[in-house]
């Protein structure tokens, strides 16, 4: 049985002109859609997925999941 998974990653924004903006994942600047996010601003992060911010995410929010990507990646098997 196929078991199909969507997935968001957390971005920082920063450009933002109300609806749209450039976020930054790891390095790496896309376009996102930001309008389901109640007045976004830079400096901020969100939870991305298929291009659309999703939600807003903290600071800590974000520390946390990269704890969990780093702790995951190190117990993983070759």
């Amino acid at each position: 049985r196929d078991i199909n998974m969507c997935l968001s990653i957390p971005a920082l924004i920063v450009e933002c002109d109300g609806t749209n903006a450039v976020v930054e994942i790891a390095g790496v600047r896309r376009q996102a859609v930001v309008s389901f996010i109640e007045n976004p601003k830079v400096g901020e992060y969100v939870l991305v997925h298929a291009g659309f911010a999703i939600a807003r995410w903290s600071e800590s929010d974000v520390r946390e999941y990269e704890a969990i990507i780093r702790s995951a990646d190190s117990t993983s098997s070759p």
